[in-house]
């Protein structure tokens, strides 16, 4: 019985008044935790006898340097209806949570944090970087798990697990090792992708491609003329390639010298054919510089060429750019160019040259190439093992739109590069020869001479890539190899994440999976759309969302798949401090024979779901308040339009999106509020 007040006719006032979830959700989730039922081990038997099946998911460890968003929301509610479902079905179910250290995203966080208090990570030593980063991120890590448990989380915190804790290290010490052993690993000099302010590499697939409009400049090489983006670049240019197989340029032999005039006085320029040189593009002769661009560094590999760097670690010109020495890129292309204009060296300059211009997906500054030692992992054989297992059906994609982009990535993937140069994150065990450069892993940090030359070694300063470690997640969390964990609910059976992490993570869980444990590491991938902020940015740490009030409409087509758009509007009366501006929420539809069964991950018996009368789709298809159509057909209809759009301009491009737009006339696009 209830001490409530009551009104005229004997109802508890409490139920007159609207829910306060503030007032219950904690107490509620208190008695969930408590009862002990989120760890499977402790879960009783059921009325059909003895829980036999067994079910997992890990949960992606969000990153421990801030506050939840809408995001996480979206992926906790999705996961948690799975396993709460399959716990009510008498399911031996696991929910693994975790966190992530995040290494570089917690670094650049952690930097502005310096920044705002006047501080610089240049004044600390390592060590007290390191330190402070720590305590920095622990505890930001409690201030995320009680997060979590306000949505409402059933996962067993019991097992909970930290991406720098001991077991992980050890894990990803051995891979490391393994990898070297069965030659799958090399340290070697390599063009990577530099970021001049935060000064460390990234692999291709963390660089955000800007479409700009430039200048784009046409010089005199000797009896060539020769066009470029970058003249800053230019000065230590002395090979100019051309297609062996070019008529126009017939009368030049391999290896020939030619003297010139260029930037700073005559050069001796060599001759090189090479079927790199496209005869369809420009004038098709072009000059390379090997330090600083992926494809001239080929080049200059295949012919054996030397090259030199002209552009140092801070993106300023070094001293063979001689009175242009120590400009920024910028403040010194225009005088490289006029300078050239007066030597009479300029052709033309077209000022609408569009381009796609990589750069650093956190401070948006342009990417420069550079030459630098790294350890990379020779990812193709990996791979392969992956396309086998997709193919053969070990692994299922919840749309097939996803598993052919996943195979078109794997099948076309570049050598992994997994150092990083921070601080913040799981140190490379290894040992660099101070002479001649080589790399040598030392897990047990024993070696004091190099086995290459005899010299002295140092340690390696770089930290691993976080994606290296993360890639092994699924089976260091269930205790790989003998844990009774990892026996019970391994394979996992649903990887449910973003499709923004699809080559980042889901992709290299499989190849590490397969390569460790001869398993894949989950049976089912399910990947959500994503939540993005009015400029249509994914979105970040801003704001922890608590209920979301949304409309939906279907307008777009993004990466090739059909989505839907979802303006989302934050109340304060949902416990969020400040009314947020709207955002989008790209929802990814399934396959055509998916849409007539929503039973897909199990939540639902094929046909027995209701969809509700407020619920339109679009008129056109025959949905609507008053249609009796059910939604999954008239959305397989409006796919079966949609799909013949795609497959006439869908294509995946290397180490790009690609988007195309449905044009939907407004009268189409008929929806109200859920």
């Amino acid at each position: 019985m209830t001490n409530e007040p009551k009104n005229s006719n004997g109802v508890d006032d409490i139920f007159l008044k609207p829910y306060d979830p503030k007032a219950h959700e904690s107490e509620i989730y208190k008695r969930w935790e408590e009862s002990g039922f989120f760890n499977p081990d402790n879960l009783p038997a059921t009325s059909m006898g003895e829980r036999d099946e067994h079910y997992s998911i890990i949960m992606p460890p969000p990153n421990a340097n801030g506050s939840l968003h809408a995001g996480h929301a979206l992926f906790v509610t999705l996961q948690d209806i799975l396993i709460r479902y399959k716990r009510m079905r008498g399911f031996k179910t696991l929910w693994f949570p975790g966190a992530d250290h995040a290494g570089f995203e917690t670094h650049v966080v952690y930097e502005k944090k310096l920044q705002k208090e006047g501080r610089s990570r240049f004044d600390l030593s390592k060590e007290e970087l390191y330190k402070e980063i720590l305590d920095f991120t622990l505890s930001n890590k409690s201030h995320m798990e009680s997060q979590l448990r306000k949505l409402g989380a059933s996962c067993d915190w019991s097992r909970e697990l930290f991406t720098l804790d001991e077991r992980v290290i050890k894990t990803v010490y051995d891979t490391f090792k393994k990898l070297e052993d069965d030659n799958l690993l090399y340290r070697g000099l390599r063009s990577v992708n530099w970021c001049p302010k935060h000064q460390t590499a990234f692999s291709n697939l963390e660089l955000e491609h800007e479409e700009r409009t430039e200048s784009f400049y046409y010089f005199k090489y000797g009896p060539f003329t020769i066009g470029t983006a970058r003249p800053e670049t230019k000065f230590g240019d002395k090979y100019v390639v051309m297609h062996p197989d070019d008529d126009r340029y017939k009368q030049y032999k391999h290896g020939q010298k030619i003297e010139l005039e260029w930037i700073n006085g005559p050069i001796t320029a060599t001759i090189i054919k090479d079927e790199a040189g496209d005869p369809e593009i420009g004038t098709g002769v072009m000059t390379i510089t090997p330090w600083h661009s992926a494809i001239d560094y080929e080049i200059a590999q295949r012919h054996n060429l030397d090259y030199e760097q002209i552009i140092d670690e801070r993106g300023k010109l070094l001293p063979i750019a001689k009175e242009f020495a120590g400009m920024p890129i910028k403040e010194a292309r225009a005088k490289i160019v006029e300078k050239l204009d007066k030597k009479g060296l300029l052709v033309k300059i077209d000022k609408n040259y569009a381009h796609s211009v990589p750069t650093c997906y956190k401070c948006r500054r342009e990417i420069e190439p550079q030459l630098k030692e790294q350890w990379f992992i020779n990812v193709k054989p990996l791979a392969k093992e992956v396309i086998k297992a997709i193919n053969d059906k070990h692994v299922h994609f919840v749309t097939k739109r996803h598993e052919r982009i996943a195979l078109h990535w794997l099948e076309n993937i570049y050598d992994w590069n997994i150092s990083r140069q921070i601080v913040w994150g799981i140190p490379i065990p290894a040992k660099i020869c101070t002479k001649c450069g080589a790399g040598m892993v030392d897990i047990e940090n024993t070696i004091t001479e190099c086995k290459k030359c005899g010299a002295d070694v140092e340690q390696d300063t770089d930290t691993f890539d976080t994606w290296f470690s993360s890639s092994q997640w699924p089976f260091i969390t269930l205790d790989w190899p003998n844990g009774e964990d990892f026996k019970n609910y391994y394979p996992t059976d649903v990887m449910e994440t973003g499709v923004d992490i699809l080559f980042f993570w889901v992709t290299r869980m499989l190849m590490m999976g397969l390569y460790r444990t001869k398993k894949v590491p989950f049976k089912d991938i399910y990947l959500h759309g994503l939540v993005r902020d009015k400029k249509g940015q994914k979105m970040k740490k801003i704001i922890f969302f608590t209920a979301l009030a949304f409309t939906l409409q279907i307008n777009t087509i993004w990466a090739g798949e059909l989505q839907s758009i979802v303006k989302l509007k934050v109340h304060e009366s949902y416990g969020v401090s400040r009314t947020a501006e709207p955002v989008t929420y790209g929802i990814p539809f399934a396959e055509e024979e998916n849409l007539t069964d929503i039973s897909t991950m199990g939540i639902f018996d094929a046909g027995s779901i209701e969809i509700p009368a407020q619920f339109r789709v679009l008129s056109k298809y025959g949905g609507g308040p008053q249609s009796s159509k059910p939604i999954r057909m008239v959305l397989a209809d409006f796919q079966t339009d949609i799909g013949a759009l795609m497959e006439k301009d869908f294509q995946v491009k290397k180490n790009s999106s690609y988007a195309a737009t449905a044009n939907l006339a407004s009268e189409d696009a008929n929806f109200i509020n859920i």
